[in-house]
């Protein structure tokens, strides 16, 4: 195995631990600082979308700046830009050379300033010169994983349907770090701060086609997310969280004390910008639903 195969996948096994850490979504801090390998120091990122750590023969990750349209524009694969418009600059012959080797890479898509959803592995698959873009599709993990077996064996077929359900993942991901932006990383109940348990939850549901907007979300963390979504709690349209009445009569240990019933008639943490306040529609109907619940 040559010595740029191996950096490759252990990228992929370090992306595949921090992600267990800290979810899907990672900080670009930590993806400049890298890992090292045989003393050199890997970093996953740079400047530039395409990228290529010095010690590597081929770019290993392409990266694509929040607020960009892909997500909308993901079907069974994503179109990516080239460097530039030079055909010959050394990136778009370092993509062109991974798809001719099929040689799998990383996709950072950008969520939010300085946050990252890692994907991999991602191959190139398609190279249109006239428009200057490459075709990229996302592949199971498990094919990079020595006596593993994909669960689609066609690639074509296989392909196509895991980077579709990518598109789900980055809109849910997109919602997420928006909401808990929005509510400056912490509980808009309880004020917890700790980003690894926080969830942005759906006032109307996203089952019921529930706006994606800030202005649907709550930052919660998993316990308040939970209780939410049970309806033992709920927030009326005047922004007062309530606990149900039969939750409010039980007498257990300190979570449900504190956790839940301390937080009756409180008043919700807003967010600072009063534009992604919850919106009073949404939460007129989430409240009729948590009334007949109680």
């Amino acid at each position: 195995m040559d010595f740029d195969l191996k950096i490759r996948l252990h990228a992929f096994a370090w992306l595949s631990d921090r992600t267990t850490v800290y979810g899907d979504v990672l900080n670009r801090k930590l993806l400049e600082d890298g890992f090292f390998f045989n003393e050199h120091r890997i970093p996953l990122v740079a400047p530039q979308g395409i990228f290529k750590p010095k010690s590597m023969d081929y770019p290993l990750s392409i990266t694509t700046v929040p607020n960009n349209p892909y997500a909308d524009s993901i079907q069974d694969y994503v179109t990516y830009k080239y460097r530039g418009t030079d055909v010959n600059h050394r990136d778009n012959v370092g993509l062109r050379r991974l798809m001719e080797l099929e040689r799998p890479l990383i996709y950072f898509f950008g969520i939010t300033p300085g946050q990252y959803l890692a994907t991999w592995p991602v191959y190139v698959v398609g190279d249109d010169p006239a428009s200057l873009t490459f075709k990229v599709q996302v592949d199971e993990t498990s094919v990079i994983k020595e006596g593993s077996s994909a669960t689609i064996e066609d690639p074509v077929i296989r392909r196509a349907y895991v980077t579709a359900s990518v598109r789900v993942r980055l809109h849910q991901r997109l919602f997420r770090e928006r909401v808990l932006e929005a509510y400056r990383l912490r509980c808009s109940f309880c004020n917890l701060r700790h980003r690894e348990l926080l969830d942005a939850a759906h006032i109307i549901p996203d089952s019921e086609e529930g706006d994606p907007r800030i202005q649907n979300g709550l930052a919660l963390c998993k316990l308040h997310h939970a209780a939410f979504d049970s309806y033992m709690i709920a927030v009326s349209p005047d922004y007062i969280i309530h606990v149900r009445k039969d939750i409010l009569d039980e007498h257990d240990g300190p979570v449900l004390q504190h956790g839940l019933q301390g937080m009756n008639e409180s008043r919700l943490l807003l967010p600072p910008d009063k534009s992604h306040w919850p919106d009073q529609q949404f939460l007129e109907l989430r409240w009729e639903r948590f009334r007949k619940a109680g």
